[in-house]
């Protein structure tokens, strides 16, 4: 059974290297055609019956001998290219006339051998021929178009689809089974895509709602995200920037925790979503942090893992971004991380996987010295960056995790003793942090008592010291300056204004302070009896009520009204919390769980490009 499963694994290998030398070589014939100027398609090449002309021996002869390759090879591929172009030029000529556009299709591997092919649409038609031609269920897959998802409810033309435009189909399944055996396979399968589509509305919803939660509530209650620094403090952001950067981490987190159970079809539209929001920030904003570039990353990786680069018509643009954005960010030499961290060893993994990608790209666009280059700078920051699981073990046993060793171990060169010295001390840093936030939310706490006590609402008082910086004076007078949160109330009786009853014992305290019975009266119904509210709101406003806060004919207020409004059923309340605590699971406890990689999938993809650069020519089973 052993010897079976070494064989079919050999055999697949024997097969992705292949594949990667035909596209390699493919990708250098056509960049030798570019070069020479020379049409396939065209005559003297191709013939009226659109045959291949005598002239292609000439070529076949000419770049077997410049490529040194196999002429029979050589051959094929280049009537493979000159094929390929015929195709390409008649579906632009029917383009032209009949109005009807083609798109490149790249299914999932599991569903086909064939990784593309040519799919004739109308307007919305896609979606139903792709149902129909492989069987693909309602939301069983996503369309991804030019790097954005495509929306089923819109035309394929307002979304901005072109002719020739390369479509990739995600089949949203979390197992390679075939679902069609029976039919309870088929059943558990289609339970399965409902969960996926499921959650991934609950994300959206989850994230949506912890980007527009105030910051003035009480994070121990009622969570929120946070935007913090490297060193976990922290740091103001303006809100609208702030809430398309939460949105924008949060996608990404999602995105990431599939990457790490190696989900990438279902990863893959998270990290799109991420994307379009990072988009949404500002320019210096996304120079100063690494985030942005870290999910070019990422998204370059998933199409890679999905065998679906080609699909990825920027890859090379995004790979740029992100070189540029880390050189921003980190320095040119990586000064700022190290005037910030100490050292700049745990990035290193991200160059690492940046140059692999580099290498990648260039090796199948036919660049096989540029592949050489990247890849072998792959190779050597690898072998930098492997750790000793002996040394990993040693630390283990001092009650550090495998994750803090790893990060450590790769700060200090591999350093055991130092490695420990800087765990110890990012521990203490971290707790002195903790005990910096529990004292500010003991302050905060006890200027909310305070508030309370001169008879103001609990969330009313959250909101003027989120506002004053938690200045108490201050809150105070924002309190008085915004008459609407002197309506605000904590408690549940739902009496409305006009119904209460004012004691003439309270209407007297108030006369003789000053005040106009009419004045007194009204202020103690909206205030419902607090003689203290009432008087501090009359003697702030001249002796009247501020406009905001007069009743309403109705008889309440608008403050009451937009509190009824609010109201939720405890189920959609439930709801929500299910929502937020799936986004709360995926953010990672260590702040820097992005630079943890093990490096093991890059390690074998190393080697294998590797061995395709060192014997380009050469089969490499």
């Amino acid at each position: 059974h052993e010897s079976f499963s070494c064989s079919l694994q050999l055999i697949a290998l024997c097969w992705r290297a292949e594949m990667a030398q035909k596209k390699y070589l493919i990708a250098k014939l056509t960049s030798c055609l570019r070069e020479d100027k020379i049409q396939l398609w065209k005559p003297p090449y191709t013939n009226e019956k659109k045959e291949a002309g005598e002239e292609m021996k000439e070529l076949v002869q000419k770049y077997a001998s410049k490529l040194n390759i196999n002429e029979n090879d050589t051959e094929n591929m280049l009537e493979e290219i000159r094929c390929k172009a015929i195709e390409r030029g008649a579906g632009n000529e029917n383009f032209k006339v009949t109005g009807i556009a083609r798109l490149d299709i790249y299914l999932p591997r599991r569903k086909v051998s064939e990784v593309s092919q040519r799919l004739e649409y109308v307007t919305n038609s896609i979606i139903f021929e792709l149902r129909k031609e492989h069987a693909f269920r309602e939301n069983a897959i996503k369309i991804i178009i030019n790097k954005k998802q495509l929306d089923l409810g819109r035309t394929l033309e307002d979304q901005g689809v072109t002719h020739n435009a390369k479509v990739m189909v995600l089949q949203l399944e979390q197992s390679d089974e075939e679902t069609k055996r029976k039919v309870q396979e088929e059943e558990l399968q289609r339970q399965k895509e409902k969960e996926i589509s499921d959650k991934m509305q609950r994300t959206k919803k989850g994230l949506e709602i912890l980007a527009e939660r105030e910051e003035y509530l009480d994070a121990d209650s009622t969570p929120y995200l946070d935007i913090a620094n490297q060193t976990g403090r922290s740091i103001e952001i303006p809100p609208q920037a702030k809430k398309a950067l939460v949105l924008a981490m949060g996608y990404h987190e999602k995105g990431r925790a599939l990457m790490k159970k190696k989900e990438y079809e279902i990863a893959l539209p998270y990290l799109l979503d991420a994307d379009k929001h990072f988009c949404e920030c500002s320019t210096d904003l996304l120079n100063t942090v690494d985030n942005y570039a870290v999910l070019q990353l990422d998204i370059v990786w998933c199409y890679f893992r999905l065998e679906q680069l080609d699909c990825l018509d920027d890859a090379e643009k995004k790979l740029s971004t992100a070189h540029t954005c880390f050189k921003k960010c980190y320095g040119e030499n990586h000064e700022r991380l190290i005037d910030i961290k100490g050292s700049y060893g745990r990035e290193k993994v991200l160059f690492l996987r940046l140059y692999l990608l580099q290498g990648i790209g260039h090796y199948h666009s036919g660049r096989e010295k540029e592949a050489a280059e990247y890849i072998q700078k792959a190779s050597r920051l690898y072998e930098e960056l492997a750790i000793d699981p002996e040394k990993v073990a040693r630390l283990s046993l001092l009650g550090f995790s495998e994750q803090e060793a790893r990060l450590a171990l790769r700060a200090c060169h591999g350093d055991v003793e130092h490695a420990a010295n800087l765990i110890t001390n990012r521990r203490e840093e971290k707790a002195q942090i903790r005990r910096e936030e529990r004292a500010k939310r003991r302050q905060r706490l006890e200027d909310i008592n305070t508030l309370k006590s001169m008879g103001y609402s609990e969330r009313a008082a959250q909101i003027a010291l989120h506002e004053a910086q938690g200045n108490v004076d201050q809150a105070f007078k924002f309190i008085l300056d915004n008459p609407e949160l002197l309506l605000e109330n904590d408690d549940d009786d739902p009496v409305a204004i006009d119904q209460f009853q004012v004691s003439q014992e309270s209407i007297d305290q108030l006369t003789y302070m000053g005040f106009s019975h009419e004045a007194a009266e009204q202020a103690l119904k909206v205030f419902k009896g607090n003689v203290h509210l009432a008087s501090q709101t009359l003697a702030h406003y001249g002796g009247v009520l501020p406009a905001s806060l007069l009743l309403s004919p109705e008889g309440s207020t608008a403050s009451e009204e937009s509190t009824s409004s609010k109201d939720s059923s405890p189920t959609d309340e439930d709801m929500e919390t299910d929502a937020v605590n799936e986004i709360l699971e995926d953010i990672p406890e260590h702040e820097e769980d992005y630079l943890d990689l093990t490096l093991e999938e890059e390690e074998q993809i190393i080697h294998e490009y590797l061995s395709y650069i060192q014997l380009p020519q050469k089969n490499p089973c």
